[in-house]
């Protein structure tokens, strides 16, 4: 996940139509479907099919071509109506919800900083935490996204390690009795994020293994991982056990699978040969603008969906 910036660029993404003769036996239960179910929970977001209306209208455009899941970075800072809009809209075309962020950074302030010798931030990153439950409650949700803050450069490495473990041990004692997971985001310093704390999957790892909580664990984005060390399918395999959650996005660019240099579809046989069933976010934006770029995004997912 991203700051502003991120989610201004991906909101002039579009959507996308299915080829023709999907079988009845493989259509989608419910009204108004007229495509067949993607195999796994690939999640839009608002933005992903700009074109066919508002967040509701992009919910209805989206299972109808066949997605099972809907993520929302910013529902957080939504009105409770809002929210409690798109839980009714997900919950009538049988949509998982993916999920949102639980704390949003301050991007442009390179906040907050978790390692530091004060302690504000850390409780205030609690209280954002706490402050979460209800809305992830609302939205039937059991993930939501966290940044680990910035590196604070005063404070030695291993220092701020262990104050990260233990505020991350803290939040999941707030969530883990709520059925709830927080997924820590990695991010890349090589294109997008300079100065974050927690810059891949392995590091995430460590801190994961670390809090020791159900509640605490690790957002597998490709795209900052391809950035950041690439090694994806080794690096997934040996960090399995603390992956709470998955987004997609293909470097150069951060558009759909098939765009860059990321062989998705190899990911999704693995994801499948691992039997995993949880919402994989489309965490990017569209390369072609309008309705031929919707089309693009769609026949994009349909392309790896099959392999």
């Amino acid at each position: 996940m991203s700051g502003v910036s991120r989610r201004t660029v991906m909101a002039g993404a579009a959507a996308a139509t299915l080829t023709a003769g999907v079988g009845a036996s493989q259509r989608r239960e419910g009204g108004g479907s007229n495509a067949a179910r993607f195999s796994l929970k690939f999640a839009p977001h608002e933005g992903s099919f700009a074109s066919r209306g508002d967040r509701i209208e992009q919910i209805a455009y989206a299972a109808d071509q066949g997605f099972t899941a809907w993520e929302d970075n910013e529902a957080a800072g939504r009105s409770i109506a809002e929210q409690t809009a798109m839980a009714k809209a997900l919950q009538q075309r049988g949509m998982t919800m993916g999920v949102f962020v639980a704390s949003m950074p301050k991007w442009s302030q390179s906040r907050p900083l978790l390692g530091a010798n004060d302690g504000a931030e850390r409780e205030g990153f609690l209280n954002d935490i706490r402050a979460s439950i209800d809305v992830a409650k609302r939205l039937s949700a059991t993930r939501m996204t966290v940044v680990t803050g910035f590196m604070d450069p005063k404070v030695p490495v291993d220092i701020q390690t262990a104050r990260v473990i233990d505020v991350m041990r803290r939040a999941g004692d707030i969530v883990a009795p709520h059925n709830i997971a927080m997924v820590m985001e990695p991010l890349n310093t090589r294109t997008n994020h300079p100065g974050v704390y927690m810059q891949t999957v392995a590091q995430g790892y460590a801190v994961a293994r670390g809090a020791n909580s159900p509640g605490v664990k690790i957002l597998a984005d490709l795209y900052h991982e391809q950035i950041q060390s690439g090694n994806l399918i080794p690096t997934l395999d040996t960090c399995w056990d603390e992956i709470g959650y998955i987004q997609f996005g293909d470097n150069p660019g951060r558009n759909e699978p098939g765009t860059g240099e990321i062989n998705y579809a190899n990911i999704v046989k693995w994801l499948r040969n691992k039997r995993y069933a949880g919402v994989i976010g489309m965490e990017h934006g569209n390369s072609i603008k309008g309705r031929a770029g919707e089309d693009a995004l769609v026949a994009a997912y349909r392309r790896i969906d099959q392999a």
